[in-house]
């Protein structure tokens, strides 16, 4: 006897080529549907439709379920254990437990669907804990930047402090019980189509003397990526440098500007963090210079009295790019001057339209751009070479420094680990699709954070896929409640 399951499934949700269910690794065969197939009622919110199974021999069902209780990948979660080498995960696993990766599973637990993040680091956020400067502050105002289903305190400033920011994050972790499991650094990650789930190998670090380095293999049906753009430092390598005798560090390593005081320092890098540093060591008595070898848009962090992105965004609501960008403008020559005439030079397209095609974003000022105008921080042009204790740039001029801090932002790592050639570049990592398509890849792979949209696109992408992953959820629970049986 075989009895028809019967869905009932949203008509939005319905959609061309194969169900999630085709992925479900199951003792009942799987199956695709087409929506040229589906009849149902336009005026009706519900549809119903069958699906029928073809009737399979009884000893091949039993040859099937006797396989399932010897292969690692067909058992329950319960009957694997952290000890085994392979561990299957019912629900989706998230690779970063930054912000992105707290965002997806926050989203996912509200819906009722596990999931498990694996970080390397040895805590959550680890950019924002080990690789930020002291003095860093939220550049947006905390409502633009809170996460899905927990708004910031009400007692925190408009702009948290870096402090703050982490104490947020750690509370979020614990009111949606998110426990990821850290220091597992992920090797490799790669859709098997023979049992149609990810493999992903990875090298967990213990924790203890007594413990050694393990290496487990996690199996899923749901791969979510949330590892960010800034994984891996950017240094680059000019002409000499091996030769200078002082000081090199990139910005993952700067904390405040006490060990450079008295010393002529210089900043390779004018995007905001090499700005706010540059203010940062004037405060500490030292004597910063800044390299600025691109256009770039500075911008006031405020403007008629809100922030200068909420600003932004109510005008385009209503205004085209092109004269949104034209306010900017407009505004920022009235409040900060013509920053052409302290070197840095702005780019020919508006700061919005440069966003959107590059994802470049402009510098909000917090106080640099005073520190310029009074000869406190010095504006140089590229460098050509160093010396031993000297920088010539690329205008000829040649000037000595003391310690250079290096600018030059961050990469993501994801080609190193993810075999995918469809949603991420396996050049630079990128994501191919344009925002807002960006989210969703094929066979059950996802990104969070990667829209260069913000804490805020990060927040709209975790809802994506959490509604996305929870359609999928709900029809293999109901497939497995209402599974055939032969009789």
């Amino acid at each position: 006897m075989v009895v028809i399951t019967i869905f009932e499934v949203s008509p939005s949700h319905i959609q061309s080529g194969p169900s999630p269910l085709s992925s479900l690794h199951s003792n009942i065969p799987t199956f695709t549907f087409h929506s040229n197939s589906l009849f149902f009622s336009g005026s009706a919110r519900f549809c119903s439709f069958t699906v029928i199974l073809l009737l399979m021999d009884y000893n091949y069902l039993k040859e099937i379920d006797g396989k399932r209780l010897h292969d690692p990948l067909m058992m329950p979660k319960a009957m694997t254990t952290s000890t085994s080498s392979r561990i299957r995960v019912q629900g989706p696993i998230i690779v970063g437990a930054g912000p992105s990766g707290l965002a997806v599973a926050a989203c996912l637990k509200q819906r009722g669907i596990p999931s498990l993040i694996l970080e390397r680091a040895n805590c959550l956020a680890s950019l924002w804990q080990l690789k930020t400067y002291d003095r860093l502050r939220l550049h947006l105002p905390k409502h633009l930047c809170q996460l899905p289903h927990m708004p910031f305190p009400l007692d925190f400033p408009t702009y948290p402090t870096k402090q703050q920011f982490v104490a947020y994050l750690e509370s979020y972790a614990q009111s949606f019980h998110i426990e990821p499991e850290y220091n597992t650094t992920v090797v490799s990650a790669e859709f098997d189509h023979g049992c149609n789930f990810w493999r992903m190998k990875t090298s967990r670090v213990g924790l203890k003397i007594e413990e050694s380095s393990t290496n487990i293999e996690y199996v899923c049906q749901w791969l979510v990526v949330a590892s960010g753009e800034n994984a891996e430092e950017v240094k680059p390598d000019f002409e000499g440098m091996d030769e200078f005798r002082g000081p090199i560090i990139h910005t993952s390593h700067y904390k405040s500007g006490d060990p450079f005081r008295d010393k002529r320092v210089l900043v390779i890098g004018c995007g905001n963090s090499g700005m706010e540093i540059c203010l940062d060591l004037c405060n500490y008595n030292a004597r910063p210079s800044l390299v600025v070898r691109d256009t770039l848009h500075v911008l006031p962090q405020e403007m008629l009295g809100r922030s200068t992105f909420g600003v932004s965004m109510w005008l385009l609501k209503w205004l085209p790019m092109r004269l949104v960008d034209s306010f900017l403008l407009l505004v920022s020559r009235l409040t900060i001057g013509d920053t052409d005439r302290l070197g840095l030079y702005r780019p020919k397209i508006g700061p919005l339209e440069l966003k959107k095609r590059t994802g470049k974003t402009p510098v909000l000022d917090v106080g640099t751009l005073a520190k310029i105008r009074n000869g406190s921080i010095k504006v140089f042009p590229g460098v050509k070479r160093f010396t031993s204790h000297a920088i010539e740039f690329v205008d000829g001029k040649l000037e000595d420094f003391d310690a250079i801090i290096l600018a030059t932002g961050y990469k993501n790592n994801i080609p190193t680990w993810l075999k995918d050639n469809v949603l991420f570049s396996n050049k630079d990592g990128h994501s191919k699709k344009p925002f807002p398509e960006g989210w969703k890849g094929e066979n059950g792979l996802y990104s969070v954070g990667f829209a260069k949209r913000g804490l805020l696109g990060t927040s709209m992408d975790a809802e994506r896929v959490a509604e996305d992953i929870e359609l999928q959820w709900s029809l293999i629970k109901r497939f497995e409640n209402n599974r055939v049986t032969v009789n």
